[in-house]
């Protein structure tokens, strides 16, 4: 079984998150530490129209939802917890804009994150 377990780990990096493919190097802040050019992959960055209650007078914010995967290793062994804020960069080498998310759910399985991330944005 261990030998499964080794061969899924090997291909994280090699299948999963190839920088020839699937995913981008980025910058990703998150409890108090900066992992710098990790690779991940975020997908389904979409803007939705947040449910307005009628108690609340914000209007024109959206709600910005998208799915980030990367290895636990990389961002030290931590995964995310829900409710708290990441911030990940739009720029290989650490520059550009920094885009703040809030973690709705995350998972970890065989050393690979899925990540649920939400931002109001106008």
């Amino acid at each position: 079984m261990s030998g499964f377990k080794d061969m899924v780990a090997a291909d994280v990096h090699d299948v999963f998150l190839n920088l020839g493919e699937f995913a981008d190097r980025r910058t990703v802040e998150y409890d108090g530490e900066s992992y710098e050019d990790i690779p991940i992959v975020i997908t389904g960055l979409k803007q939705q129209v947040r449910r307005q209650l009628t108690t609340d007078h914000a209007e024109g914010l959206y709600l910005v939802s998208s799915v980030l995967h990367c290895a636990i290793s990389d961002l030290g062994g931590k995964q995310p917890e829900r409710g708290r804020r990441i911030r990940i960069n739009d720029e290989e080498g650490g520059g550009g804009f920094f885009r703040e998310f809030y973690v709705a759910s995350s998972v970890c399985e065989m050393g690979m994150l899925r990540v649920e991330l939400e931002a109001v944005d106008e």
